[in-house]
């Protein structure tokens, strides 16, 4: 098996294991009316999943220095489809939903880093950054199917059908990543000498901690955005005058599939003009847009919708030269305890960003564009914490 082959075959089993990631986010608007849920409710709900994730993450990744990513990532790809499931048919309000998406939180927390590095342990070291760049852009192609797929199924059958049908593609993303991490074994690399949850060594590596710390303000903004988006562009589309019919499920998935080229000529780009100047150029490029985006819902449709395919593309752009400036930083041996600190505090930035999305909204009011401009205004400000914590924490501009 080619070290591209091996590539193809772990993306696609990482987007088959993500079909429900975006679901929630998704039906949205249908869940908030069903359940009666405020904007910090349904914040609460999309946040959960990450706080599952980032709760369970430093144990689960950590892990992988010790012992084959394989049985991690089949058992917690076993555990995400249970809890789809257990979403369509048990889930009927916001306890029960939080619930359930907390469990497919955990789900990702054993899949999504310990894939990657099952991943990279298995291919070559020149070719380790284009397989990174691959692999976080298909997080964006799990997410885009993700929204898509839950509202076809939504509209053809019903919420709980949309739920049920993202977790069919769990059993083909573990037959996939069985097969390919049996095929081809992982680099084995010395224990380490520190206990599983000592990460002292990880918080004493100011280049790393940069990386991270610019990863939690990224996924503080690139959740907040997903989680919200389809509200937001309803939103807008009530704004609007005209009779012209616009289908926002296929909207989002064309701005998160959009986002896929954009991660990966990000991190070509830092490979090329140093990825600490890229990295703070695209993240401050992306705190501007977030205002515009924001206070543009009254703009005339098709201009809104530019602007976040625009927005969407300058917030991806920085995963994957953030993540391998991560993983670069680590020493031999400890990429696993890396990627965990990375993960759990990076994903806190995931579970945040929903949450204080709709806190700003109930606050700001959902109902006047000025609402939703604050609202994505405060994830602007917070993005621009990445370019700070790189220039405080003086992570070397030649990483690559």
């Amino acid at each position: 098996m080619s070290d591209r082959f091996l590539i193809f075959i772990f993306c696609l089993a990482e987007v088959l294991g993500m079909l429900g990631i975006s679901s929630f986010a998704a039906l949205l608007p249908e869940m908030q009316a069903e359940w009666a849920l405020s904007n910090a409710d349904a914040g609460w709900i999309t946040g959960i999943y990450f706080a599952g994730y980032l709760v369970t993450v430093p144990v689960l990744v950590s892990l992988t220095d010790r012992m084959d990513p394989r049985g991690i990532y089949l058992a917690c790809t076993t555990l995400g489809g249970v809890s789809l499931l257990g979403f369509a048919l048990f889930a009927e309000g916001f306890w029960s939903g939080l619930l359930f998406r907390t469990l497919s939180g955990v789900a990702l927390a054993g899949t999504y880093m310990p894939g990657l590095k099952a991943l990279t342990d298995r291919v070559g070291e020149t070719i380790r950054p284009r397989a990174v760049a691959f692999y976080t852009a298909s997080f964006g192609i799990g997410g885009s199917l993700s929204f898509l797929i839950a509202g076809e199924a939504a509209a053809a059958w019903s919420w709980q059908g949309a739920f049920a049908v993202a977790a069919l593609g769990t059993p083909i993303a573990m037959a996939l990543a069985a097969w390919a991490m049996t095929a081809r074994r992982g680099v084995v690399h010395p224990k380490p000498k520190t206990h599983l949850l000592d990460f002292r060594p990880v918080f004493r590596n100011r280049e790393a901690m940069a990386y991270i710390l610019a990863y939690t303000a990224h996924n503080f903004e690139l959740f907040g955005f997903r989680g919200w988006l389809v509200a937001f562009l309803v939103f807008s589309l009530s704004l609007q005058t005209g009779d012209v019919v616009w289908n926002v499920t296929l909207i989002v998935t064309m701005v998160t599939l959009l986002a896929v080229p954009a991660s990966i000529i990000g991190g070509e780009l830092a490979q090329r003009y140093g990825r600490r100047r890229m990295v703070t150029l695209l993240m401050t490029g992306s705190a501007m847009t977030a205002v515009l985006f924001g206070f543009a819902s009254a703009l005339p449709y098709p201009l809104v919708v530019a602007i976040a395919v625009v927005y969407g593309m300058f917030i991806s752009a920085d995963s994957a030269a953030i993540t391998t400036g991560a993983l670069n930083a680590a020493p031999p041996g400890g990429r696993g305890a890396v990627m965990a600190v990375h993960s759990s505090i990076g994903f806190m930035g995931s579970f945040l960003g929903p949450l204080a999305f709709g806190l700003v909204l109930d606050g700001a009011g959902a109902d006047h564009p000025w609402g939703w401009g604050l609202a994505f205004a405060a994830m602007g400000l917070v993005v621009l914490m990445g370019p700070l914590a790189l220039w405080l924490l003086g992570a070397r501009r030649h990483s690559s």
